[in-house]
């Protein structure tokens, strides 16, 4: 299934992608159910798939608004420096277990939403990324059973605020700026992809070719992050896991290739999606100029 968040003529609801367009599974469901972040937390999935077997769209996929595909996270985990490419390209050395920092649940937005320069940036930088959610609870989780616990799979981009993240040796303001999360457009769940080692992520500024790996060149692989997470935390269902970025990023080209206002940046995954946004400046009060 390709599960989606969205908004509809001003309400939101989620649902899943068919031919044709979009299932509006919270008005099928019923109850009140209208995220799906709720919806994974409190165990309906076994009612969302065999309501989107053999089911007709509802909205075409023009006709909705997509939202992050987890609105409100209870926590977002972010990965750095998870590829060797980039390990090596910000001369950060080698680490015996990864570096983990968080993104806020409402600097979120979706596909074909927006980006948000800040005003008082001037290095905003792409940074294409898989985003796992987890679909239960676990802690103690070894690597060997981590699959267990994968709802599925969603492109993102961590777009960061370069000068402000290397103020300190700290990351958390550089990625935490209102508008800077895109997260989409689907959820792909876990069955639909049985081995994400050769899938291939690719990023694209202005249709430039600027990032480009295999899922397999991590070097903490998806079931090892969960692994770890989990030792020190408990992950429940609608967790997200941001694994990191390749190689390629803007801050570390000559000259440095930052975003800017009218840019359109696409994170592709093989078999999990394409997410593209459109960078805006932010006003100095918060909202797009």
């Amino acid at each position: 299934m390709r599960l989606v968040s969205f908004n509809i003529g001003g309400r939101k609801t989620f649902g899943a992608l068919v031919r044709g367009g979009a299932v509006d599974l919270g008005a099928r469901l019923g109850g009140g159910l209208w995220d799906l972040g709720l919806a994974i937390a409190t165990g309906q999935y076994a009612r969302i798939a065999n309501e989107v077997k053999g089911a007709v769209a509802d909205y075409t996929e023009n006709e909705i608004v997509f939202d992050p595909v987890i609105r409100q996270p209870g926590k977002i985990f972010c990965v750095g420096l998870n590829y060797e490419d980039h390990r090596r390209e910000t001369g950060r050395p080698e680490a015996k277990y990864p570096a983990i920092f968080t993104r806020f649940a409402d600097t979120q937005v979706g596909h074909l939403q927006p980006l948000l320069k800040p005003v008082r940036s001037s290095q905003f930088d792409y940074e294409g990324e898989l985003a796992v959610v987890i679909g239960r609870a676990g802690r103690y989780i070894e690597p060997g059973h981590a699959r267990g616990y994968i709802l599925g799979y969603s492109c993102y981009n961590d777009a960061s605020a370069r000068d402000y993240q290397h103020h300190t040796h700290q990351f958390t303001p550089g990625k935490n700026f209102p508008g800077t999360g895109a997260f989409g457009p689907t959820l792909v769940t876990a069955d639909e992809i049985t081995d994400l080692g050769p899938l291939r992520i690719q990023t694209r500024l202005n249709a430039q070719l600027v990032q480009n790996a295999e899922l397999g060149q991590m070097i903490f692989s998806v079931e090892r992050l969960i692994a770890y997470i989990s030792e020190w935390t408990l992950l429940s269902p609608g967790d997200v896991i941001i694994t990191g970025t390749p190689g390629g990023v803007g801050a570390k080209r000559t000259p440095p290739l930052f975003m800017k206002h009218d840019d359109e940046v696409v994170v592709e995954i093989e078999q999990v999606g394409s997410l593209s946004n459109t960078v805006r400046d932010e006003g100095e009060r918060g909202s797009p100029s």
